[in-house]
């Protein structure tokens, strides 16, 4: 059986923000041992449940298009920004077809 965090491999080559890579790299750690679900639906909320989690925001809830979390600064002009509609548009849905694979596989 898989873990959740094998999906965040290998990791996207676009980002939103300069934020964002430290948070995919946040959430794969945060998931290390857990067991990838069932289904696809359990998958999608465990993962936005997990941003949530490392970012201290829901993404259904949040209107800003970027939030500023200081431990995902390193350096750069956008440092630390993460970018939500890069999440809500690309980065989860990857990660959800990713095991959509897995589990359809």
């Amino acid at each position: 059986m898989r873990l959740v965090s094998d999906l965040f491999d290998p990791e996207p080559v676009r980002w939103g923000l300069r934020g964002d890579p430290w948070v995919w790299r946040a959430m794969g750690e945060y998931l290390a041992g857990t067991y990838l679900p069932p289904s696809v639906g359990e998958v999608d909320r465990l993962l936005k449940a997990t941003f949530d989690r490392v970012v201290g925001v829901d993404l259904a809830a949040e209107s800003a298009p970027w939030v500023f979390r200081e431990e995902f600064a390193h350096g750069g002009m956008s440092s630390g920004n993460v970018h939500l509609e890069t999440w809500r548009t690309e980065l989860l849905p990857t990660l959800v077809d990713r095991a959509r694979s897995e589990l359809d596989g």
